[in-house]
């Protein structure tokens, strides 16, 4: 999404203005408050922040799907280690740390 000039606000200025801003968000814009010259905090429609946290959950899931295949083909290739020699060598290496 774009931002203009007026979508870029100084804290001390959102804080007189607040209900006009929030009325803006509501209607579609998104807000970037700056403090000290430096983008500080967003002010968008609640709405759209669930949809961004809904579209932030299906990404996570479509990694973890990734993962996972990539996974069956590390099986499938015989790219696999027994899991309690890989933990007791895990072990081993983080006491042999702890000992340096």
């Amino acid at each position: 999404m774009r931002f203009t000039a007026s979508d870029v606000v100084p804290l001390s200025q959102a804080r007189a203005s607040l209900s006009e801003l929030a009325d803006q968000a509501k209607a579609g814009a998104e807000k970037i408050i700056t403090k000290n010259g430096e983008s500080y905090v967003a002010l968008i429609d609640a709405q759209r922040l669930d949809y961004y946290h809904r579209l932030e959950r299906e990404r996570i899931h479509l990694l973890l799907l990734d993962d996972a295949g990539k996974g069956l083909d590390d099986v499938e290739a015989g790219r696999v280690k027994d899991a309690r020699a890989a933990l007791s060598a895990i072990g081993r290496r983080r006491a042999a740390t702890k000992r340096s």
